[in-house]
């Protein structure tokens, strides 16, 4: 079982995440940190908690109350912005780190990319394509929440929000329309507006299940991001066989660093690649 400890940038690491000894020779695992929040970052660390030559842990936001479960020691909590990742990577003698944040996580992202460089650590990118529009699909891209908000107008619609409860607050600024909300975790307090239904789920999600959930709900519109991937894809196949359009929110930038697309391949760069003092 993980152990899970609130951290922020000067938080300690509680004995059970410490893993070998710094003091002990170089042959001890090697100390990989995986930043996830993903599914990719779950199935990353399934695939690592074997390695006897690794010792990987995996670091979350804590944006989440009940993340799924780890098979490797998790730690919670923000580092401190650049300076704090960067005396983390220094403290845990990190020998390579794995981005699998979210495709929206660009900050965390940013971060990572600046502390591995100035300390030297290799970094490789864990990333997932975004889906691409097919025939029959009625999709636009706007610029976050606010380009969402302005695609919608002032005529009253029914839409479906599948944002994660960090972003759906700002959509009280248009309480004409009729809002479902699907979530990981409860929205608490509930939208300030007088007609909103929710779903509390985590992925996957089935085209089937999401068609259901549509017509019963007599969704008009679908707001949404570009995640990628399969777990979350069920909407999109339900939209297009209903007709529905679904406003994207255009993905945010992100550093140019050697990137991936499989857990395998990550495996097999963990297995080439040379920690900073090798």
């Amino acid at each position: 079982m993980p152990t899970m400890d609130s951290q922020g940038g000067a938080a300690a690491v509680s004995p059970a995440m410490s893993g070998p000894s710094l003091n002990q020779a170089v042959s001890m695992p090697r100390r990989i940190l995986i930043l996830g929040g993903t599914g990719e970052a779950r199935r990353l660390a399934a695939r690592l908690a074997g390695e006897k030559k690794l010792y990987p842990i995996v670091s979350l936001a804590g944006r989440t109350e009940n993340p799924a479960q780890m098979p490797v020691p998790v730690r919670v909590g923000g580092f401190g912005g650049i300076d704090g990742l960067r005396a983390y990577l220094t403290a845990e003698r990190i020998a390579a780190v794995i981005d699998a944040t979210h495709p929206y996580a660009a900050q965390m992202s940013r971060h990572a990319a600046a502390a591995c460089a100035a300390e030297g650590v290799p970094l490789l990118a864990l990333r997932r394509q975004p889906w691409k529009p097919v025939a029959g699909d009625r999709w636009r891209e706007v610029e976050g929440v606010p380009g969402a908000l302005a695609a919608l107008g002032e005529t009253p619609r029914r839409v479906f929000l599948a944002l994660g409860r960090n972003e759906v607050r700002a959509f009280e600024a248009a309480p004409w329309h009729a809002y479902l909300v699907r979530s990981v975790d409860p929205v608490e307090p509930p939208l300030a507006v007088p007609y909103a239904d929710y779903v509390v789920a985590r992925g996957p999600f089935t085209a089937e299940g999401d068609l259901e959930l549509l017509r019963g709900h007599r969704i008009a519109v679908i707001v949404a991001k570009n995640s990628g991937g399969p777990a979350t894809y069920g909407k999109m196949e339900a939209a297009r066989a209903l007709g529905l359009e679904v406003i994207l929110l255009r993905r945010p930038a992100v550093p140019q660093v050697p990137a991936v697309e499989t857990v395998e391949e990550v495996a097999h760069w963990l297995e080439t690649v040379k920690a900073p003092d090798a």
